[in-house]
């Protein structure tokens, strides 16, 4: 008869195994099993078997898998690295800085003036979306930036081109840059009627392009700017470009009389070359109540990516100063001053357009 195997006692029921014992175990087996491959084989199990034995290595000295067992220390080291790429050695200050400005915002703790004006949002969000535009697209280079003044009144006059305004916010970011001062620009109504750009306008400083709000900025102390051409000079023809429209019955002139500021005469030399106008579409521009609708080599014809501007080169020179502060206070009122000095100014933008038109190299470079 076949003897019947002991059942386990009932009242001794089993325990956990002995780790030192399976180790051993495990060790013995793949001795036993890897003999037969010869020597090497035996000098391989032999040393699996020591590593068996000898447990597992300490946590500081395994291998970790970049998503596994990744200790606090080496996360915040590497969120550290990531932060210095792409924010710089600094980084700490300004996401301190950036938190800072948006608690401000959120409770509506922020400054503008009685313009509407809001100095913080245009240094830190304007400009410097416009600033890698100046350094980077039109490298445009700058020449006498010491006829600033650099603290009262004064007003800069600047030839206007481009069919977009983009000249204005170059020479808005271009005197920040070199000055540290804030170029309060004046602007036709038709940039307060429409809809965000008329806001953007006030928040960056622009305010309506009329005598009062100038002789008030002026008094005030304010660099202002002024693009006397208007909406001639942006939109006239690309076999017209760096030949200057009529600078109108010299308002900006009588302004700055009488508040004794200087006029500083800039030029400004790319700008024609970004978006050649070559043809327009007078009809629907009088539908959609724009003054014109600019049809350049690529406008229409690309769409959307006919509206990148093309990388012209610059140049910016600022004229010496035109005083004003001469005359008596009812010299404003003489037609006849207002008219010479308007056209003294103009004639120093032109000839300094002409001579850095030669000094260029070339249009792209």
């Amino acid at each position: 008869m076949r003897k019947k195997k002991a059942a386990p006692s009932r009242g001794a029921p089993a325990g956990p195994a002995d780790p030192g014992r399976i180790d051993a175990d495990r060790a013995r087996r793949a001795t036993e099993t890897s003999a037969a491959d010869g020597a090497d084989g035996a000098d391989e199990a032999a040393q699996a078997a020591e590593r068996i034995a000898a447990g597992p290595p300490p946590a500081s000295t395994r291998e970790r898998h970049p998503w596994g067992a990744i200790s606090a220390a080496d996360w915040q080291a590497a969120l550290d690295s990531a932060a210095k790429e792409i924010f710089g050695a600094d980084w700490e200050p300004q996401l301190a800085g950036m938190l800072a400005f948006w608690r401000r915002r959120l409770t509506g703790r922020y400054e503008v003036d009685e313009y509407g004006f809001d100095r913080e949002l245009t240094s830190r969000f304007l400009l410097a979306v416009l600033r890698p535009l100046k350094e980077k697209w039109f490298r445009i280079e700058v020449r006498g930036v010491e006829n600033i003044p650099a603290t009262g009144g004064a007003l800069v006059v600047s030839n206007h081109s481009g069919t977009l305004p983009v000249d204005g916010l170059m020479t808005m970011v271009t005197i920040h840059d070199h000055t540290g001062r804030d170029l309060r620009p004046l602007g036709a109504d038709l940039v307060f009627r429409l809809p965000f750009v008329a806001m953007l306008a006030r928040k960056s400083g622009a305010t309506l392009a009329c005598n009062e709000d100038a002789e008030r900025m002026l008094r005030g102390g304010e660099l202002v700017g002024v693009w006397p051409e208007g909406f001639k000079g942006i939109g006239k023809p690309f076999s017209e470009r760096y030949k200057l429209q009529r600078f109108g019955r010299g308002g900006f002139v009588a302004a700055a009389v009488r508040t004794g500021v200087p006029i500083v005469p800039l030029s400004v030399v790319g700008a024609e070359e970004i978006y050649p106008l070559v043809g327009n579409i007078p009809a629907l521009a009088k539908v959609l109540g724009v003054p014109y609708l600019p049809i350049t080599p690529f406008f229409p014809l690309l769409g959307p990516l006919g509206a990148i501007p093309l990388p012209s080169k610059w140049l910016m020179e600022f004229g010496e100063p035109v005083r004003t502060d001469a005359y008596d206070s009812g010299a404003a009122d003489d037609p006849m001053l207002v008219f010479n000095v308007t056209d003294q100014v103009r004639e120093s933008i032109q000839q300094t357009l002409y001579s850095l038109l030669v000094q260029r190299e070339s249009v792209f470079r």
